[in-house]
This record gives C-alpha cells, structure tokens and sequence, in this order.
C-alpha cells in the first residue's frame, strides 16, 4: 500500500511526532522513507541579499550556518530513526514556498503518503492547523496524515 512516505520537517517536538508515525508506517509496510527539510524563503528573505535567498531556493545553505544545520539536524533525526530499523531514507533540504516544495516533491517522487505535524516551530499552540499544513493539504491530492503533539502538562 505505501512504497514512499514523505516526512517534511522542521525538526520542532511535532514534526518528530510526525517522524515516530512516519517511521513506524514505513516499518508495517517496508517502504522507503523521505525527510524533507524546507526553509521558508518568504519568512527568511526580509534582511537577505537576493544572492542568499537564490541559494536558499536550491537547497543551498552555505554560509547560513544555523540554517544548514538546523536542516541537518531535522533530517538527520529521520535518518536516524529510519536506519535504526533497516529502512531506506532519502534526505533533501531544499528553500522556497513550503506547500508548494512538499506537493511538488510528493508527485515528482511518487510519494504514497505525507506525513506532517499539525503544525511547526511557531511557539504557539494552535487551535487551527498550521498555515504550511492547511495548504499542504490544498495543494496534492496525496493523502496526508497529520500528526499532533502535545506535552503532558498542556
């Protein structure tokens, strides 16, 4: 039933909720897991030259130290997790509109299955879904499994 299963993170206690459900999805059916690391280039472009924000755009973060390794780091738990039980993963860090990146992905690599956190790194807890998973889901017809997470004492 599933052969690929996209996981976009952004490496926040949610999208690792996301991971747990992804990984164990995968392990049930051996299919091959995809971690997707998108920086935001409208939430990161105000103060960057137009140079950076191109390279933000390709996937590369040379030069922007934390956002390469928050990148590796979010991607790096995926592998970390997937590995772990013999699981193929495929790791892509890539710059641009996050919606867009993740349906774009999901069809050009004949994804089965999203799997994503209710919401990122905003610091608050939302009521409604977040904006980068609400269009998510306007944007592919892949059936996304959204994941939430919420900490004992909340």
């Amino acid at each position: 039933m599933y052969e690929r299963i996209l996981v976009p993170t952004d490496g926040s206690n949610v999208a690792e909720a996301a991971v747990e459900q992804a990984v164990d999805i995968a392990e049930k059916y051996g299919a091959e897991v995809h971690a997707l690391f998108v920086a935001d280039v409208d939430a990161v472009a105000y103060g960057l030259g137009t140079e950076q924000v191109d390279r933000i755009r390709q996937g590369n973060f040379q030069g922007m130290t934390e956002l390469r390794e928050d990148a590796k780091d979010a991607t790096g738990y995926v592998k970390e997790r997937t590995e772990a039980l013999g699981l193929t993963v495929v790791e892509r860090h890539a710059g641009g509109r996050p919606h867009d990146l993740i349906a774009d992905y999901a069809k050009d690599n004949d994804i089965d299955l999203i799997v994503m956190g209710s919401h990122g790194r905003s610091g608050v807890r939302r009521v409604l879904l977040g904006s980068v998973t609400e269009r998510t889901l306007r944007s592919t017809h892949v059936p996304v499994l959204v994941v939430d997470y919420v900490k004992d004492n909340e």
